[in-house]
């Protein structure tokens, strides 16, 4: 039998996931919330539905035909999970076993004042989007205990990659160096996300919450530093977080301080993690960057 994975959000981290499945001959499915964006998923040999917060699948029963995994990258929103608000009653009736995997954020502890954290630790969320991600969980995990599905929480830490990491930040000129000392984020690149993915599709572990992030966390300044260097221009000046302006939305991800550990992932589902630092991620992605400017430069001539 094929293998079937059924992609609820596919965007910057599913999308890579599913691409990696579909190489190795699965059937993929998925939505998007645009008519535009489903034209091109269908384009790319993935089979598209419509959905968002406030549509649900038209024909969930097509959907799901011959679902094996699923994969939920879709946030919570006011009305909570949307997956389970429109279509839990229809997953609840996949087969036993059935694997399913929620990419979450390890915004679901909160602050530690910059001390190690675990999945073991409770979960303390410090703001409305972490608070929703621990009901969102939550919701999951009761789902696949009460219908025996195989439910797995994915905390990921802050995503980065190809199109969407420091130097593009710093090559695009919004670079800033916010400075609150002691602060230090967790990170890790979309290709570690995808590999922990897969790990977690091979050795299910049914009821396990994975944290998903790189060895180093580290001051959001250092890393722009560190794009600056290998770009060879000059760093913007640091600035005091305080007397910063910020966004609410931004100043937000200042409000936790952590140092996340991954040990789980390593020992559990056997991750060797390709890009261990925001260096090794960032000298991959500048390396990327030169071979894309080169073959420009040779179209050109």
């Amino acid at each position: 039998m094929t293998n079937k994975l059924f992609c609820f959000g596919l965007g910057f981290s599913a999308r890579l996931v599913a691409d990696q499945l579909r190489e190795e001959g699965w059937k993929i499915a998925g939505t998007t919330r645009t008519a535009e964006k489903a034209k091109q998923l269908a384009a790319d040999g993935i089979e598209p539905f419509i959905f968002s917060d406030d549509q649900p699948i038209s024909d969930i029963k097509a959907a799901l035909d011959g679902v094996t995994h699923v994969l939920i990258s879709a946030p919570p929103g006011g009305l909570g999970d949307p997956v389970i608000h429109h279509h839990g009653g229809d997953l609840a009736i996949l087969p036993e076993g059935t694997w399913i995997g929620y990419l979450s954020t390890t915004g679901v502890y909160g602050d530690r004042q910059g001390a190690d954290v675990t999945e073991d630790d409770e979960l303390l969320p410090s703001g409305k989007r972490g608070r929703r991600r621990v009901a969102a969980e939550k919701a999951w995990f009761d789902l696949g205990r009460r219908h025996g599905l195989c439910v797995q929480s994915l905390r990921l830490a802050g995503i980065y990659g190809p199109g969407r990491n420091a130097l593009e930040t710093v090559r695009s000129g919004r670079a800033r160096r916010i400075v609150k000392p002691g602060q230090v984020f967790s990170r890790i690149h979309v290709e570690d996300i995808a590999q922990t993915v897969l790990a977690s599709i091979k050795q299910p572990n049914c009821g396990a919450a994975y944290n998903v992030c790189d060895d180093d966390a580290a001051p959001p300044q250092d890393v722009i530093a560190h794009a600056c260097g290998l770009l060879g221009i000059d760093p913007p000046p640091e600035q005091d977080f305080d007397s910063a302006t910020l966004s609410p939305m931004a100043a937000s991800f200042y409000d936790d301080n952590k140092r996340v550990s991954n040990t789980r992932i390593k020992e559990e589902l056997g991750v060797k993690l390709r890009y261990p630092d925001y260096r090794a991620g960032l000298m991959a992605l500048y390396d990327e960057i030169l071979a894309k400017l080169e073959a420009k430069d040779e179209i050109v001539e």
